[in-house]
């Protein structure tokens, strides 16, 4: 019996319409190791998280959110992956990515009497600013994951990064993970990753005060002819220390020479901002 053009549209549109969270989990094609802290989101729906430490995800949708729509999977080292959104009903979805077979051999810079060179601000700015990773339309923690701030760097010679720092002025949470990104810059935002490494760090114990990551052990190397880069971290795991731990910011201060960007959610848009965060690049420079 064939069933109706219309009784099947109001099938589908009340199934759909039931689906506000896709569940699954991401792993590599090839061993089916799980890929933790991969990005999940749609495109300036400002929709995504990331997966946790077993590879497994909650990707929560709101109305404006339509079957069509695409969800990007992406992870530092493979190529991203795009599913619809009519395609991911399952209870449990699996998501496999295949790891870049063609990634290029990283150049190696062999410095000639380098010297140490700090890329950005290490003052602290005025006490009472601060960029806060909290929203005020946040409803719980877990809506801070793959959200993002970083800030802009001009490289004027041949660094290497010796390591990322910055002033965290609150901080109510006994262990907050993030991963560090490095991005091309292209018409005034970041564009395409050029740092293919998996870094992610962890703050404890409600730390305040200085944080350093160190990045020797990565040997990052950027060369003068990228110019501009975005160095930012994304939030991908915590820890409340206790029921009511909300906040968690860096030292921020007013700008008119230095830029900023943030994006609430992974695939969103980035969106810059006239502001210097207390976030410096310790590098020795040729």
């Amino acid at each position: 019996m064939k069933v109706p053009f219309y009784l099947f549209l109001a099938i589908t549109l009340h199934s759909f319409a039931q689906v506000k969270v896709i569940n699954g989990e991401i792993k590599d094609i090839e061993n089916k190791a799980a890929l933790h802290y991969a990005n999940i989101g749609i495109a300036n729906k400002k929709t995504g998280t990331v997966s946790n430490s077993e590879g497994k995800f909650s990707l929560k949708m709101d109305e404006s959110v339509n079957e069509n729509d695409v969800v990007t999977f992406s992870y530092v080292g493979y190529q991203s992956k795009t599913v619809a959104v009519s395609q991911l009903t399952l209870p449990n979805n699996i998501i496999e990515l295949t790891p870049l077979k063609n990634q290029l051999d990283e150049v190696v810079v062999k410095f000639v009497k380098p010297k140490p060179k700090v890329l950005g601000r290490n003052s602290k700015g005025l006490g009472l600013m601060h960029t806060n990773f909290y929203t005020y339309y946040e409803k719980e923690v877990d809506d801070r994951l793959s959200k993002e701030v970083g800030m802009k760097f001009t490289l004027k010679k041949d660094c290497k990064i010796n390591d990322l720092n910055f002033n965290i002025t609150s901080n109510e949470f006994s262990s907050l993970k993030f991963r560090l990104h490095f991005y091309k810059i292209e018409n005034g935002l970041p564009s395409n990753r050029i740092v293919e490494k998996d870094i992610v760090f962890e703050i404890k114990d409600e730390f305040k005060g200085w944080f350093k990551v160190d990045l020797k052990p990565y040997e990052i190397y950027l060369d003068k002819e990228t110019e501009d880069v975005a160095v930012t971290i994304q939030w991908v795991e915590s820890k409340k220390a206790n029921s009511k731990s909300k906040y968690f910011g860096i030292s921020t201060a007013k700008s008119i020479t230095e830029t900023s960007f943030y994006r609430e959610k992974a695939m969103d848009s980035w969106i810059r901002s006239g502001q210097s965060m207390s976030f410096y690049l310790n590098t020795m420079c040729r």
